[in-house]
């Protein structure tokens, strides 16, 4: 449904901002190339196995290739609003920078 890929969306925006969020933090270099690269690519790979592993354990659920394309548009939107708030250093705010 619908309603699917847009829940599939939100979690990895979220996901994904949170992850960089954490890598920042513990990356600590002033850049935020680094931590948005780790965090999407993580959130990626994540949602990828999650979907091969729901085909592969379950039977009552089937990997779905538009939950990964849901999931890439999340994380796409991480990345959008991870520079918004860096440009009005909103992220020096969260991390304490």
């Amino acid at each position: 449904t619908n309603l699917d890929k847009c829940i599939h969306t939100f979690f990895h925006l979220v996901f994904t901002f949170v992850w960089f969020l954490f890598f920042s933090k513990h990356l600590q270099i002033d850049t935020i190339l680094k931590p948005l690269i780790y965090s999407v690519v993580f959130s990626f790979v994540f949602g990828i196995a999650i979907e091969i592993l729901q085909n592969l354990i379950t039977t009552s659920r089937d990997a779905d290739v538009f939950d990964v394309v849901a999931n890439a548009v999340g994380s796409i939107l991480a990345i959008f609003a991870i520079i918004i708030c860096n440009k009005f250093s909103i992220l020096n705010s969260i991390l304490k920078k």
